[in-house]
């Protein structure tokens, strides 16, 4: 498994279109097929950065999910907002493998 972390540079006058956006693949990727974990606007701190975070079993699973959502009608209507409203000023994917696994349970040890 591994988890592709998406980091945003928004335009902190249009974190609602943002939030759109983050509800409508919030919709569209778990039906792609990956397992969504999570969208993350501006809270405290920084305006301007924003996470989406997903996994997926593998890259050439990736592969094809993509090619899912690139077809997914709520997912062409997303990418075209995005394009419409340009609240996206930059966007990077990191793929990465969870290695502290398993972890206490608990959350706490002695």
């Amino acid at each position: 498994m591994i988890t592709c972390f998406i980091r945003y540079h928004i335009d902190p006058t249009k974190r609602s279109a943002f939030e759109e956006y983050a509800r409508n693949w919030g919709q569209a990727i778990p039906r792609c097929g990956a397992d969504l974990i999570g969208y993350f606007a501006p809270h405290e701190g920084s305006t301007t950065l924003a996470y989406g975070v997903y996994s997926i079993e593998n890259l050439a699973a990736y592969e094809a999910y993509r090619a899912r959502l690139a077809t997914d009608p709520l997912g062409q209507l997303n990418y075209e907002f995005a394009q419409k409203e340009k609240f996206i000023l930059r966007e990077d994917r990191t793929f990465l493998k969870l290695t502290s696994a398993p972890h206490a349970e608990g959350g706490k040890q002695a």
